[in-house]
């Protein structure tokens, strides 16, 4: 732990340069943990690294314990649907992380393929997520791709790049779209009120554009939307939906609120949605051309049952 008070000469200063010069991290380093909540101020936590220093307030800067360079293959259940020496598919449960982070430093998906693949892996694409091309959030289910070879790496990275990815998702909203079908377009960025969420911005955001068809609506409080990704975000569906004011039922970030659409649902059933534990989002296919055979593959899987359960659930008032 670092505790630095600051003195007269630093009011006004960056806060991240502040802690830079004085704890003998870097800036950016500084900048991460800041904004990862490891920073206080006067013992509230602070993750703005951009926040003015205040002269006398006390500054407290508490890394984690360090994270271990190469994870440690870990024998995890896996469920795959293709695997040859290039590439493996498979469908990941909701409630695993794709790969070690300060807070979930093993039992994650690398620590499984590492356990599972042997010495083909380590040192592809980086010590913390070898042969990981593109992620899925931790508590959303679904298909995924990732590299066993160089080739495989460079060629499913440039795919993903390029937008030639055929991915479509499937989740659970509150209310309904209108128009029913449609596009959401607009820039993701960090949110500015918020590090640890993304939002549309208008500034310093990366351009995203979803598609959506909705399946079905139920009673008018809820919606099964299929979307497709024509960007690959952070967060991107759920962001773009909750933007356009129906977030996804169980979404611990981007539900702030008791939607009004929920008091259309019979009591029981509301109390039920609204305690689902986690984003009702699946990533139900994945389409890419191999990279060495050049073959057209595409995998689908179906929702997992809590899922399917909570889709039953909303759909006994009225499916229409």
């Amino acid at each position: 732990m670092i505790e630095i008070v600051a003195d007269a000469s630093a009011s006004g200063q960056r806060l991240d340069r502040f802690l830079a010069e004085l704890s003998g991290l870097s800036r950016s380093r500084v900048k991460t943990l800041i904004e990862a909540g490891y920073t206080s101020v006067d013992a509230v936590t602070v993750r703005e690294p951009a926040a003015s220093v205040r002269a006398g307030a006390c500054y407290r800067l508490d890394p984690p314990p360090p994270v271990a360079a190469t994870p440690e293959p870990q024998a995890i259940g896996l469920n795959i649907l293709f695997e040859d020496d290039d590439l493996i598919v498979l469908d990941k449960p909701a409630g695993l992380v794709v790969h070690p982070a300060p807070g979930n430093e093993d039992g994650t998906l690398v620590n499984a393929l590492l356990a599972h693949c042997g010495d083909s892996l380590p040192g592809l694409g980086g010590e913390k997520r070898p042969g990981i091309v593109h992620r899925l959030d931790r508590d959303t289910s679904g298909v995924m791709v990732v590299a066993k070879s160089e080739m495989a790496l460079a060629a499913l990275g440039r795919a993903f790049a390029e937008r030639s990815i055929a991915r479509h998702y499937l989740a659970l909203a509150w209310g309904v779209p209108s128009p029913t079908t449609g596009e959401i377009e607009g820039d993701i960025g960090r949110d500015p009120r918020d590090r640890k969420r993304m939002a549309v911005v208008t500034r310093n955001g990366k351009p995203a554009l979803t598609r959506y068809r909705t399946l079905a609506s139920y009673a008018g409080a809820a919606s099964l939307l299929e979307c497709r990704l024509a960007t690959g975000r952070t967060h991107q569906i759920r962001v773009h939906l909750s933007a356009r004011g129906h977030p996804l039922l169980g979404d611990p970030v981007y539900l702030r609120r008791t939607p009004a659409a929920a008091r259309m649902l019979p009591a029981p059933i509301r109390d039920a949605c609204l305690d689902f534990p986690r984003q009702a989002l699946h990533a139900a296919s994945l389409g890419f051309i191999h990279p060495r055979s050049g073959a057209e593959l595409l995998f689908e899987t179906e929702p997992p049952e809590d899922f399917k359960s909570l889709k039953e659930l909303i759909s006994a008032p009225s499916d229409t």
